[in-house]
């Protein structure tokens, strides 16, 4: 019960926790340091493992076991606290001597510091040193875990400092189990944060000890050691979220000066760690001792208790008998064994049966088409994306120089300088196979086959070594290669059939045959040289194509040349018959007008770009003719006669 000092009568200096206040602050004090330096430097070699070798399995460990010790430095911080209080309540301080009050500063900015420096000082007296103590350490402890949370970390192996490591933590864990019974044996009355305190003390053993346990079993092949290593802060991070909580919880409560304090670092999940677990116990202690509610009172939580076990017997009867309800999806069938006997082959849908293990259902596919290669390869790379402008990806290369990890090398016959040898040939086969649709071929495929696609390689391997030991590779190479797949493929099967293995090949593809380097070599030769012949018979036939083109071309332009001068020659034929015709009827009508207007029209004509000069018989009227001078004149080329039928009067 805590104390109250404004309680009249209240005398503390005789209680035990009071007077051993000294002692235990001394001690807390002691191992607040020792854990607190030792949880540093775990996290610090943490940080350093975590620059040279990150995503390994020491950063976990390490990180998640110092999160459970800083737990436990949070709870000792807590109970310092509260020993610091009963402490000075024994060894009351002696009032200070009196001050010069300083005078007040004159600027305005000074005045403004000392403002805030005041308000962030009594907000920070508000709030409480453990407050802020406890919250700090929480959320050191949750970004620690944050930072190494990671369940897709890789296993590793680790080697013999796996095991030093792993004696350091039981060492440790062995330390700590040593102050836990010391925690657990001190009396309430004595140290109320006694039992607290071992509490969370079993947090930081319960991290140290699976950590060892991970570094002890971790390995190449060991995935569980690593999923572990991360899963361990999970305790750790949920007390330090429960401590956070109740750290923002306590900003809420009245703060009094006069009132012992209460331990903060309290954790109910903490509590969970005892043995046997009794949750509803502890729950029940804490409903009573802070609201006064005595769960054992109410009727109805006795009439649960007792009724609890039939309940629980009955739903687990229900629930076994459920698990003889089966469903079957559309591409499945289920053999029903009854008593380990198989008795019907159930198809898609709900069936009902026995319970388990009374009844059960063996799942087998229902027409679920399989490719399988007659051999197996390296574990296939991921698939990258290749752009479409770009290279073609290496995956594409079918050439027969280039290795392929589904290639299965046979022996074949063969024939060099007119002796008898053999050839290696390296051949992709692959089947297309499924399980029979009937349910003898399901029965036969679940129960006379351990693995279908290891039995149909098998066999597939055995028929192939025959088969190509009677053949050659100029007929593998060329006419035996179209009934290839067919034979290999009705041979499968029929072994198959005669197995009872209830499988059906469907088709055989024969992917690729590569065959040894000097055929491959010769056959690019060939290859090359028709590549060359039919480049060279294109290229003629182009310039065959492109002659007859030009041809063709000149032939057109010069027929429709003489087709165009042939209609400009008719053309001007029909207009001269027409003008013909036309002045026939003109001279016919006007007569010899019509003709003296063409004598003026073919003068005009011709005097178009004639220099004249025009002269009239009334010029010189005494009788004097005007003088003309002649040498700026000259004689036409062709000059015409003169027409006896001018008028006299036509110059003008």
């Amino acid at each position: 019960m805590q104390v109250d000092l404004e309680v009249e009568g209240a005398d503390v200096a005789g209680l035990p926790r009071f007077q051993q206040a000294v002692f235990h602050g001394r001690r807390l004090r002691l191992w607040t340091i020792g854990l607190g330096a030792l949880a540093t430097t775990g996290l610090v070699l943490a940080f350093f493992i975590g620059l040279f070798a990150p995503q390994t399995l020491w950063q976990a460990v390490l990180v998640n076991q110092c999160a459970g010790v800083l737990v436990l430095v949070a709870g000792l911080q807590s109970a310092g606290c509260v020993t610091q209080w009963r402490a000075k309540l024994m060894q009351p301080v002696e009032p200070p001597a009196q001050t010069v009050v300083a005078d007040a500063p004159a600027g305005w900015y000074e005045r403004l510091l000392d403002r805030l420096s005041e308000r962030w000082l009594s907000m920070l007296m508000h709030i409480g040193a453990p407050t802020l103590w406890l919250a700090g350490w929480a959320l050191l402890v949750l970004f620690s875990i944050n930072q190494i949370w990671n369940l897709a970390l890789p296993p590793a192996a680790l080697g013999f400092s796996a095991n030093v490591g792993a004696a350091v933590s039981l060492l440790l864990a062995f330390g700590l189990l040593v102050l836990e019974r010391h925690f657990a044996q001190e009396n309430v009355a004595q140290w109320p944060e006694a039992g607290p305190l071992a509490q969370l003390t079993r947090v930081a053993i319960v991290g140290l000890v699976l950590g060892a346990l991970c570094l002890l079993f971790g390995g190449e092949a060991s995935v569980w050691p690593v999923r572990l290593a991360v899963l361990i802060g999970l305790l750790p991070g949920l007390v330090a979220v429960e401590l956070l909580l109740r750290a923002v919880l306590s900003l809420f409560s009245p703060r009094r000066e006069q009132l012992e304090p209460a331990l903060l670092a309290k954790s109910f999940i903490a509590d969970m760690l005892r043995w046997p677990p009794q949750p509803l116990l502890a729950l029940q202690h804490e409903l009573h001792n802070r609201f006064g509610i005595d769960l054992r009172q109410i009727w109805a939580f006795t009439y649960m208790r007792r009724a609890f076990m039939p309940v629980m017997a009955v739903i687990a009867l229900i629930g076994w008998s459920l698990t003889g309800i089966h469903e079957i999806s559309l591409q499945g069938r289920g053999i029903y064994e009854r008593f380990g006997k198989p008795v019907e082959v159930f198809g898609p849908g709900l069936h009902a049966g026995l319970p388990w293990p009374l009844g059960r259902v063996r799942s087998v596919e229902n027409g679920v088409v399989h490719e399988l290669a007659t051999s197996v390869g390296e574990a296939a790379a991921p698939v990258v994306m290749e752009s479409a402008e770009g290279p073609a990806p290496a995956i594409a290369n079918r050439l027969w120089d280039a290795s392929h990890v589904n290639d299965k090398s046979q022996v074949i016959a063969s024939s060099r300088a007119d002796k008898q040898s053999f050839q290696i040939v390296n051949m992709d086969v692959r089947f297309v196979y499924r399980i029979g649709l009937t349910d003898q071929a399901a029965l036969a495929a679940t129960y006379n086959s351990a693995d279908v696609p290891t039995l149909i390689r098998s066999t597939a391997s055995r028929i192939l070594v025959h088969d190509f030991a009677s053949r050659t590779l100029d007929g593998l190479l060329g006419e035996d290669r179209v009934g290839l797949a067919e034979e290999i493929g009705r041979a499968v099967q029929a072994d198959l059939q005669a197995l009872d293995s209830g499988v059906e090949i469907l088709a055989t593809v024969v992917e690729a045959i590569h065959p040894p380097a000097g055929a491959a070599n010769a056959y690019h030769g060939v290859q090359a040289a028709q590549i060359g012949a039919q480049a060279l018979i294109s290229r003629e036939r182009g310039a065959a194509a492109e002659a007859t083109n030009q041809a063709q071309l000149q032939a057109s332009i010069a027929r429709d040349q003489a087709s165009a001068s042939a209609h400009e020659i008719n053309a001007a034929a029909l207009a001269a018959d027409l003008k013909f015709a036309a002045e026939q009827k003109a001279y016919a009508n006007a007569g010899q007008a019509f003709v003296l207007e063409q004598y003026f029209s073919q003068l005009a004509q011709g005097l178009a770009n004639a220099k004249l000069l025009v002269l009239d018989h009334r010029l010189g009227g005494s009788g004097n003719a005007p003088t003309i001078d002649l040498r700026t004149f000259t004689l036409p080329a062709d000059p015409a006669p003169p027409r006896k039928t001018a008028q006299p009067g036509a110059a003008n």
